[in-house]
């Protein structure tokens, strides 16, 4: 099956934020990053802030690495089923830190006992 060439290119703007802003929460630099990859701190720099189209195999090194779920950048919100969305709040999940899970932990059982409260009435 031959790709039409005129077929629209994939906006990578928004997966460059994502990469930038899991990067910036760990603390870590573009010269750190790129040390682990085995690029230049110039190719981590144009993924994030220009949108550079990175090879695939460096794509799938720097979303594998900070847990990011593409889903919500290769898929329309209508596109997106109940698995995404699970998968997301995982990838969110992953990023918080003790206390944060602490609130998430019982905000659940809050929306649980909730739920079971009205079923009951």
């Amino acid at each position: 099956m031959r790709m039409n060439q005129d077929e629209i290119r994939f906006d990578f703007h928004g997966l460059g934020l994502a990469i930038k802003q899991a990067r910036e929460e760990r603390g870590w630099t573009q010269a750190y990053v790129a040390e682990l990859v085995g690029k230049t701190d110039r190719t981590i720099m144009n993924i994030e802030n220009k949108g550079q189209h990175p090879s695939f195999n460096l794509f799938f090194k720097l979303v594998t690495m900070f847990d990011i779920s593409v889903d919500q950048f290769f898929y329309r919100e209508e596109q997106r089923d109940e698995h995404s969305c699970r998968k997301h709040i995982d990838v969110l999940l992953n990023s918080m830190n003790e206390k944060e899970l602490v609130v998430m932990e019982a905000t659940a059982e809050g929306l649980k006992k909730a739920r079971e409260t009205e079923v009951q009435k």
